[in-house]
């Protein structure tokens, strides 16, 4: 593992929100100031490809980054606020309705969060 590998992971690993890869970059630019975004991009790209980290594509949101652990997310249709939600694990119940074992599963619940609510 690179060095600004190691960097971005801890980052991540220590970081309470989804971090986008332009957060990501800023944040190691703090400590690192030849790294250049693109090293950025690639190394997101191999800690995703290695199972260290995992990426969150939402619709018409940049992609964030977050640590590997057991939870899911809710996401704001109004202002796109991500957040941590923790459910019952459901892998046993999808590995039944599927009749076999399952990798992982990526589960986004999308909602009004109450600042939007109040909006309304």
């Amino acid at each position: 593992m690179t060095r600004y590998a190691k960097q971005i992971l801890e980052i991540i690993d220590q970081s309470d929100g989804h971090m986008t890869a332009e957060q990501l970059y800023l944040e190691l630019k703090k400590t690192e100031q030849k790294v250049v975004q693109a090293t950025v991009y690639n190394n997101l790209n191999t800690l995703c490809r290695e199972g260290m980290i995992r990426k969150l594509s939402i619709e018409g949101s940049p992609d964030r980054y977050d640590k590997i652990k057991k939870h899911d997310h809710l996401v704001c249709k109004g202002c796109g606020a991500l957040s941590d939600i923790t459910f019952q694990d459901m892998t046993g119940d999808l590995e039944r309705q599927l009749g076999e074992g399952i990798l992982s599963y990526d589960l986004k619940v999308f909602y009004l969060c109450p600042k939007c609510r109040e909006k309304k």
